[in-house]
């Protein structure tokens, strides 16, 4: 049954339409043509996040591009070559952080160039709109300037965008994020050096984000316990949007590693489970058991995701028997099946430790230290696939969907922690959002929907400071 959606905001519009008058949208040249023109000291650098798969990725060794452009010469994962590249290397009994290939991230993915099949030539719009917000507010883009595409006259840059490897540790995100964390702030003119940043992450670069937030840039510890959390990476930061972040995990992230995606039909080519099931990223964005998303189609309770057990009961993955092939272009120098598959089930039991220990890390309640407001941006309009029932075979079926954004659910971007148990007045969340949006948007479309803009705008120019 599809949810049912109602607001204040939507009812009021219904009203107004019967009543023959036009919606009107705020004048945001008017509200804040002044306040962006003041590029003084006042005012934070900010930087941006994108989200899983909002970062290009390139193989300097072969001059390839992996991730963020389909186009002649770009890795094809369906190919052994190609998806070596997009994969992660696997090594029996080798920290997860140690593991490295030749990949590296390069710049934040504003559009994505397609020039495949009936869509040659086409560039897909990603994270230029939140960019376009920032530009709104004069600020003045480190990457753009950099690489000539605007000219700002010598001044000084405001805006930095922050690309990382999102099929790695999330948490091992964090030390690179401190870099630029504090290379923006170096950036700043002499006389007026500002002691904090201002941060918007989208989506995955949200659970950066709040694991940088709580423990600064160190990783998570190998022997699985966790960091002291200091809330070091806070002392950098003022405000910090979250926007359409999976705090809670999505569903999607399991349907994917079990079943592979295209992301785009017609323009992508099909990632198989075991070239995603490499990257602990997508792990780290599962579900908690806890909150009883993922069931037993048959009794109803929860399946533990991060019981390696549980992927070789069903098949799931890395561990379904069915990924031979694909295991065999991963992993060419390893003479036999079963040393393969031996490799591959080691992977992937570190990979769910790893997601498991980032959940602990993150979910831990505690209270965010004075001087930091966090904000939260989030689409409640859509039906959202939230609970998935997970049949004798081991094959997925989306049971029930719920208020989202089409990729996240709103009490996943809540980080509610009355989800999977009996109801209880107000939400219970370790998150502490000082400001919480919602939209009607979807994933995307949050970014450019004209009340974000409003939002970020008076949130980085406007609001009174702690």
């Amino acid at each position: 049954m599809r949810p049912l959606v109602a607001s204040v905001s939507l009812l009021l519009t219904l009203a107004l339409c019967a009543c023959g008058s036009p919606a009107r949208r705020a004048d945001l040249h008017a509200i804040y043509d002044t306040a962006a023109q003041n590029i003084g000291a006042d005012r934070n650098p900010v930087l941006v996040i994108p989200g899983v798969l909002g970062t290009k990725l390139e193989s300097p060794e072969t001059m390839r591009p992996v991730w963020g452009s389909f186009t002649y010469g770009a890795a094809d994962p369906d190919t052994p070559e190609g998806a070596r590249l997009v994969a992660l290397p696997m090594e029996m009994g080798v920290p997860l952080s140690a593991i490295r290939d030749e990949v590296v991230p390069t710049t934040v993915l504003d559009t994505l160039s397609v020039d495949v099949g009936l869509l040659r030539g086409v560039e897909l719009g990603a994270y230029i709109d939140i960019l376009k917000t920032l530009a709104a507010g004069d600020y003045r883009d480190e990457t753009l300037g950099e690489s000539g595409a605007i000219d700002y006259n010598g001044l000084h840059y405001t805006c930095f965008q922050f690309p990382y490897d999102w099929r790695r540790d999330i948490a091992e995100q964090a030390g690179a994020l401190h870099d630029l964390v504090l290379t923006a702030l170096a950036a700043q003119p002499e006389g007026a050096p500002r002691e904090k940043v201002d941060i918007v992450a989208h989506s995955m670069g949200g659970m950066v984000l709040r694991y940088y937030l709580r423990y600064g840039p160190t990783p998570l510890p190998e022997d699985g316990s966790l960091p002291e959390l200091d809330w070091e990476g806070a002392e950098f930061v003022e405000h910090a949007i979250l926007v359409g972040t999976p705090s809670a995990g999505s569903v999607l992230s399991l349907e994917q590693l079990v079943e592979g995606v295209n992301f785009a039909s017609l323009i992508t080519p099909t990632y198989q489970p075991s070239v995603l099931g490499s990257m602990p990223a997508i792990y780290q964005l599962l579900p908690r058991t806890r909150h009883a998303r993922v069931i037993d189609g048959a009794t109803g309770q929860p399946v533990d995701l991060f019981d390696a057990s549980t992927w070789e009961r069903f098949g799931w993955g890395l561990a379904d028997p069915n990924e031979a092939r694909t295991l065999r272009h991963l992993l060419p120098d390893v003479p036999s099946a079963e040393e393969r598959r031996a490799i591959a089930l080691d992977h992937l039991g570190k990979c769910l430790e790893k997601a498991a220990q980032l959940h602990r890390a993150i979910d831990l309640p505690a209270t965010p230290p004075p001087g930091l407001t966090m904000s939260l941006v989030a689409g409640d309009a859509h039906p959202t696939p939230d609970v998935i029932a997970v049949r004798p075979d081991g094959s997925l079926r989306v049971a029930s969907k719920a208020p989202g954004d089409n990729t996240v659910t709103r009490t996943s971007a809540l980080m509610d922690e009355r989800v999977g148990g009996p109801y209880k007045p107000r939400v219970r969340t370790p998150a502490h959002f000082e400001t919480i949006l919602f939209l009607e948007s979807n994933h995307l479309g949050l970014t450019r929907d004209p009340l974000f803009t409003n939002f970020v705008l008076y949130t980085l120019l406007e609001k009174p400071r702690n």
